[in-house]
């Protein structure tokens, strides 16, 4: 017990004695790229596109000026998967806990790095990010992990379109004979690795790589397979888990996901091997009675390059929906800390979620409800209120609200009764997955077989006629001790990770503990952009 204590101490001072502010100065603007070969405007930062991977330290504190130079298209940053500790007024999300960033506006974003692994930024504007504003995040540790290697790599999955989304979403959006399903949504003309087309990873030989992947895309999920090497898994949505040796070597992932992975290069340089990544354009067609054009290459391929003077042998044409590929269920994965079932359930929230039109335009609803942007950021609505009034969700308007305890144990059920799959993602969490359904599984009607230590991700994929559960406690963090007079903001988005689901409203609006929020104090950059602060608002310093 004392050599734990003197571990954690250590810990600690090493953490504090090592942190510090990394700042970044960012100016979005449009650049004209062509990753594919095809030059079309895409969005990135500071005159360069692709956008910069950041890399920090657990215990840092990132610190981000961000102009808005676009010209045409407001914007506002999230930073996908890191919980915003006591600070979710960073959360990036306008309309939620945030106004637009107009052109022309600036405002800081201030992230505390108090999780390691692998995360990513993006745009979460008007459909924006898959124009190219996003970007990996990797928070190194500063204590060795338990296990080992040699170098690391980042490697991000993305679909890609040659034709701008404000377009693409107008077609999306157009009525249609298809509406009824949602809409058609259009087909991607390229899968870029590292947002790039023909992407050759330089490796040595004899060497343990740590591949952080980031599947960045707007809709298919992704399949990735390296050509005879061996992969392990120990990482998912920065949960450190057990390591996983994948037989065979196919991972698929979701829109939102990361995977962190092991991989030991081959001994000898006497040849390159490709990389595949396969849309799952397949299972998506078929839910939807599509069929796929003739001509069309839904697979993407780069290469680990053991020595650039040889050949880059091609990969062979894979279609996910082959019963051959027996990929792994990550549901079935095992968290390193070995965190038990959180119980009892306090509050339970079932969601039915189905495919509309509303106005003849495709829609999704939640309860038979669509989501309609609100006035002002919901977070700001909690603030003005008085504490018995912000517990009250009519208050909010029609943003899918759910209004919870501070403290509780929440369980949401998530029963998709349309006849695709759907990502999901909790902003300011990741979640315990209770159980998920394969594929036309049906709806929740009790619990199966519950592990005692289940997987926790921030992101999951629904299937089609299927459902989840997964859990939470709402408190944010769950893991510190602060006084009852700390300022607790907790606002979260729950929403489907295809951007074109987003922008048909695929989502609700976790709102926790809203009656601790009336003394918030917000950032006057985070008031100024908004147009001024509100009446209700007195005037207030700024955090920083």
């Amino acid at each position: 017990m004392i050599r734990t204590l003197l571990t954690l101490a250590l810990y600690g001072l090493v953490q504090d004695t090592l942190a510090k502010d990394v700042y970044l100065d960012w100016n979005i603007t449009w650049v004209t790229a062509a990753p594919d070969g095809y030059a079309r405007p895409v969005i990135g930062i500071n005159g360069q596109w692709p956008c910069p991977q950041i890399d920090v330290s657990v215990g840092d504190n990132l610190v981000v000026d961000v102009y808005n130079a676009l010209g045409n298209q407001s914007t506002g940053i999230h930073w996908h998967g890191l919980h915003q500790n006591y600070n979710g007024y960073m959360d990036g999300a306008p309309g939620v806990t945030q106004c637009e960033l107009r052109p022309h506006q600036r405002m800081r974003y201030v992230v505390p790095m108090n999780q390691t692994g692998t995360y990513w930024y993006h745009s979460h504007e008007t459909g924006q990010y898959p124009d190219g504003l996003r970007g990996p995040i990797v928070v190194h540790d500063t204590v060795p992990l338990p296990f080992e290697y040699d170098e690391e790599i980042t490697l991000t999955l993305t679909d890609w379109y040659h034709v701008q989304m404000p377009q693409l979403v107008s077609e999306f959006e157009a009525p249609s004979e298809y509406a009824s399903v949602g809409g058609q949504e259009p087909l991607p003309d390229a899968v870029l690795f590292n947002d790039a087309f023909g992407t050759k990873i330089k490796v040595k030989p004899s060497t343990t790589y740590l591949i952080h992947v980031v599947c960045m895309g707007n809709w298919a999920g992704h399949a990735l397979i390296i050509d005879d090497h061996d992969m392990t898994i120990v990482g998912a949505d920065g949960i450190g888990i057990e390591p996983h040796f994948l037989t065979p070597q196919y991972i698929r992932m979701t829109v939102g996901q990361r995977l962190d992975i092991l991989l030991t290069t081959k001994d000898d340089t006497s040849r390159n091997y490709p990389i595949w990544d396969g849309l799952d354009i397949d299972e998506m067609f078929k839910q939807e009675n599509r069929s796929i054009p003739d001509g069309y290459n839904p697979n993407g391929t780069a290469w680990l390059t053991y020595d650039d003077s040889l050949p880059f042998p091609p990969m062979p044409d894979i279609h996910i929906g082959n019963a051959s590929l027996d990929f792994l269920d990550d549901v079935t994965l095992q968290p390193r800390d070995r965190l038990p079932l959180i119980e009892p359930v306090d509050l339970q929230i079932i969601l039915d979620t189905d495919a509309t039109t509303l106005d003849g335009k495709p829609a999704y609803t939640i309860n038979n409800m669509t989501y309609k942007t609100p006035n002002e950021p919901t977070l700001y609505t909690a603030i003005a209120a008085d504490p018995e009034t912000a517990m009250d969700p009519s208050i909010y308007g029609e943003v899918n609200p759910f209004v919870v305890n501070y403290g509780d144990v929440v369980e949401i059920v998530l029963n998709n009764h349309h006849t695709n799959l759907h990502p999901w993602h909790l902003h300011g969490h990741d979640f315990q997955i209770v159980q998920r359904t394969y594929p036309y599984g049906g709806f929740f009607n009790g619990y199966g077989n519950v592990s005692s230590h289940p997987m926790r991700r921030d992101t999951i994929m629904v299937e089609p006629k299927g459902h989840f559960v997964i859990r939470f406690r709402a408190m944010n963090p769950d893991n510190l001790q602060r006084s009852s007079t700390d300022q607790y903001i907790r606002i979260w988005m729950l929403h489907c990770h295809v951007e074109w689901h987003v922008e048909v409203r695929l989502m609700a609006i976790i709102i926790e503990a809203p009656d601790r929020l009336q003394n918030l104090t917000v950032p006057t950059d985070h008031q100024e952009i908004c147009g001024g602060a509100p009446s209700h608002w007195a005037p207030l310093p700024p955090l920083y």
